[in-house]
């Protein structure tokens, strides 16, 4: 189900039922759960009592996402139990699904003084088997975590193991802030208005264009916090163990794509900071480009293209021209720079290291160039993204809250505000004349680049199979968020004929994203003064 509101109240029903035995016994500090801003010395004691709960996770302002509430959990001492088969079969007769066979066997081990039978039980359960009197069985309280929006950003939340110890996501990467006893609420970088929206966006281009999957994030690039983060196939954390572990994998940290024409973005970079060529030099693509004992043609030429028009009609023989030009100590570099030669240091621990060749030859770096042969995280990409797009500075991605604004973060330069300055434009003129067409948003200065890639196969790449991304920067004027769109092979749409390419079905998903979330950043709609500029340029 979506989430919305059915399943809101639906939700929220089961997490009354939930925590109704152990509210009355910790009123106050359910009280305290509603102050998830500043410290106060109410909190302050809470921090300090051992028997504190979890803390909750929320998100940017302030909304819960996962809290704490205690359930009941049946347990038995086997040496106090007169007849184990008698008192499984009880408790099966009340409990639905409970293995008896398998609790008689424990309750036999009359060495041992513990053995639970059953945990998380509701109030009526506990209520049926107190009713049954049996000796030596008896019940605890314990906390379970419960996460009030479902499905809803899970890939982000992660969720705890049965001890309520952090197993995944955000429950992991910070189980130490949130382990019970702290009492703290930790605020997240995530804001769920931005996230319903990119969940429900990205759910129906998957659905629209038939897709496997997808991922998709949204990021301020001043300071590198994550917005919104959604990876389909996705879980209810409520639920964890109903899925594989296929599903409940963040597609976001842990996958690692060959992007395509996207990763033209690092390498025309790359190209102009160093001074090997400018938008507006000429490239000899109608000749093609040689690496190696491999000739790298484009589909359709029409002549030589300056570098403006190798990225604007994402020429591979351009980027492979500029690549093999650069060499691979220059190549290797600015990938270095950008974080793409390492995991995303994101914080949480899915983060995976990219799939990256041992061997740079002319063929790999020219491959490389337009987003073959290197596999990076939907993370790692966007990170690396925001650097170009935002004054040429690194800024590590986060999904905790940048408490201080972007005077908190770390910066490391990677390429000049000039170069900088300058890829805007381009990504700009690729919305407008180029292949990202279909990502315009009239009003909210679009900017951003198609990559279609082939999925890759033992012993070369499918062409029936696609990875279709869009990556964007909005406004371009002055540059804040970016987003990534992948779709994980998509068959297209009937009313495009089954065309898959980006500029098909990743493109025009951006566009309905950047719709939905600019007036919730506060973008504000305006005319595009600079656009009769572009209009005068003819890439």
């Amino acid at each position: 189900m979506r989430p919305g509101g059915a399943a809101r109240i639906s939700v929220f029903t089961l997490v009354f039922a939930l925590g109704f035995a152990g509210l009355a016994a910790r009123t106050a500090q359910i009280a305290l759960f509603t102050e998830v801003s500043g410290p106060g010395p109410a909190r302050a004691a809470a921090a300090a009592d051992p028997d504190a709960p979890r803390g909750d996770l929320t998100d940017r302002n302030g909304e819960i996402l996962a809290r704490s509430l205690d359930v009941w959990s049946i347990y038995a001492d086997p040496a106090r139990v007169v007849d184990p088969e008698a008192t499984a079969e009880a408790i099966a007769s009340v409990l639905d699904g409970f293995d008896a066979p398998s609790a008689a066997r424990r309750l036999s081990a009359r060495d041992r003084r513990f053995v639970w039978l059953r945990r998380g039980v509701t109030p009526r359960d506990r209520e049926a088997v107190f009713s049954l009197g049996l000796p030596g069985v008896d019940f605890r309280a314990e906390p379970r975590r419960v996460y009030p929006r479902g499905a809803l950003a899970a890939h982000v939340l992660g969720h705890v193991n049965i001890d309520g110890v952090g197993a995944a996501g955000a429950e992991r990467a910070f189980d130490d802030s949130l382990a019970a006893g702290s009492g703290e609420a930790l605020a997240l970088s995530i804001d769920m208005r931005v996230q319903f929206a990119l969940d429900e966006t990205l759910r129906d281009a998957v659905e629209h264009y038939r897709a496997d999957g997808g991922v998709a994030i949204v990021s301020d690039i001043e300071t590198g916090e994550i917005l919104a983060l959604v990876s389909l196939p996705d879980f209810d954390p409520n639920r964890v163990g109903d899925y594989p572990l296929t599903v409940r994998r963040n597609r976001a940290l842990v996958d690692r794509f060959e992007l395509g024409s996207i990763f033209k973005t690092f390498t025309i970079a790359a190209a102009l900071d160093v001074g090997l060529a400018s938008p507006n030099s000429v490239l000899p693509t109608s000749r093609g480009a040689r690496a190696g004992d491999r000739l790298i043609t484009d589909h359709s030429s029409s002549g030589d293209l300056t570098v403006a028009q190798v990225f604007v009609r994402s020429s591979n023989t351009g980027a492979a021209l500029l690549a093999l030009e650069m060499g691979e100590a220059l190549q290797r570099s600015y990938f270095e720079r950008l974080g793409l030669l390492d995991a995303a240091p994101v914080g949480f621990l899915e983060s995976a290291a990219p799939i990256v060749p041992d061997n740079w030859d002319a063929n790999t770096r020219a491959t490389m160039a337009f987003g073959h042969g290197v596999s990076v995280s939907p993370v790692a990409f966007v990170a690396a993204f925001g650097a170009i797009v935002n004054g040429g500075e690194y800024v590590a991605p986060t999904l905790r809250r940048v408490e201080d604004g972007p005077n908190a973060v770390t910066r490391t330069r990677v390429i000049s505000r000039e170069t900088s300055a300058a890829m805007v434009g381009l990504l700009r003129l690729a919305v407008e004349r180029g292949t990202g067409r279909r990502a315009d948003v009239p009003g909210y200065g679009v900017a951003g680049k198609t990559g279609t890639a082939e999925r890759p196969i033992p012993g070369g790449y499918d062409p029936d199979s696609l990875i279709s991304s869009f990556a964007a920067v909005f406004p371009y004027d002055a540059p804040r968020y970016a987003l990534l769109v992948t779709l994980d092979g998509p068959l297209g749409s009937e009313e495009e004929n089954g065309r898959a390419s980006a500029g098909y079905t990743a493109a025009p998903t951006a566009a309905a994203v950047i719709a939905r979330i600019a007036p919730l950043l506060g973008v504000a709609r305006r005319d595009d003064p600079l656009m009769a500029v572009l209009r005068e340029a003819d890439p």
